[in-house]
């Protein structure tokens, strides 16, 4: 299906990564210019760039820093002459399991500026390039953590929720205004897409672990990891104001049809007090 993104100007913020990645592949294959943002993996970024041939732009930034991200807004219009698209998929997460009665303000801080404010300071820089052009949509990445919460992982569940329903639902009713719907304009929209556990080489070692895989596929209806191919599909349709042009202020979870997660292991629980 052709989703009409052709020589569109697409920002895939955090496309060093699996997903970010994969993200970046799908807009190319649709023949828009994608600008591959990195903040620590220029390398894989570089390579990506490389792979997706002239379409494709390297660009640096650390997206908690306000300077950074206004130089690479810049930097994004001057080199494609306008931007369509931004997918606010950067993030952070901490590996180890922190309960969060020892959760330091200092994690949490961290966390909430690499996830939540780095997203803000784009989409507040993008904002104002949708106004000027009167066009332009936006896909937020979220979380399953979002949704069902995330055990010892409250900094991240806590961000990515903010992202997925309070600033996704405020932002497609202001996105509206910026760039208005008229007579052959869908109107300014902004979505979001919450991955559930996913193949990425963050995750590798957890789901090289049948035990882990089978907690994980425990609850999903399609019990399967998900592949970065899966999410990428949704943000490109998403984007797309030829097939999604009446779809705004969504939340859109890919991961199988989870329900949530199991609070208790079998053997943790005793029949007995049931």
């Amino acid at each position: 299906m052709d989703l009409g993104l052709r020589d569109q100007a697409v920002l895939v913020t955090g496309a060093s990564g699996g997903i970010g990645a994969a993200i970046a592949r799908a807009f190319a294959a649709e023949g828009a210019r994608v600008i591959i943002h990195y903040h620590t993996g220029q390398e894989r970024a570089q390579a990506l760039s490389r792979e997706l041939g002239k379409s494709a732009v390297c660009l640096r930034a650390d997206l908690r820093r306000e300077p950074a991200v206004k130089r690479l807004f810049s930097e994004a219009v001057r080199r494609s002459g306008r931007l369509d698209v931004l997918v606010a998929n950067a993030g952070a997460w901490e590996d180890a399991d922190v309960p969060f009665p020892q959760m330091s303000l200092r994690q949490w801080n961290a966390t909430l500026n690499a996830v939540l404010t780095s997203a803000f300071l784009c989409l507040r820089e993008f904002a104002g390039i949708v106004a000027r052009q009167r066009r332009g949509n936006a896909v937020i990445i979220g979380s399953t953590a979002a949704i069902f919460g995330e055990a010892r992982h409250a900094d991240y569940a806590a961000a990515k929720s903010a992202l997925a329903f309070g600033l996704t639902r405020t932002l497609k009713n202001e996105f509206a205004r910026l760039a208005p719907h008229t007579a052959d304009y869908c109107g300014g929209r902004v979505n979001c897409v919450c991955p559930g556990w996913t193949l990425v080489p963050r995750t590798a070692a957890k789901l090289r672990q049948p035990t882990t895989v089978q907690r994980v596929t425990a609850t999903m209806a399609l019990p399967k990891v998900g592949r970065p191919e899966d999410i990428a599909g949704a943000v490109a349709f998403l984007a797309s104001d030829q097939c999604a042009g009446h779809i705004t202020g969504q939340t859109l979870v890919i991961a199988g049809g989870m329900e949530g997660r199991w609070l208790w292991q079998p053997d943790e629980v005793d029949p007995r007090l049931a």
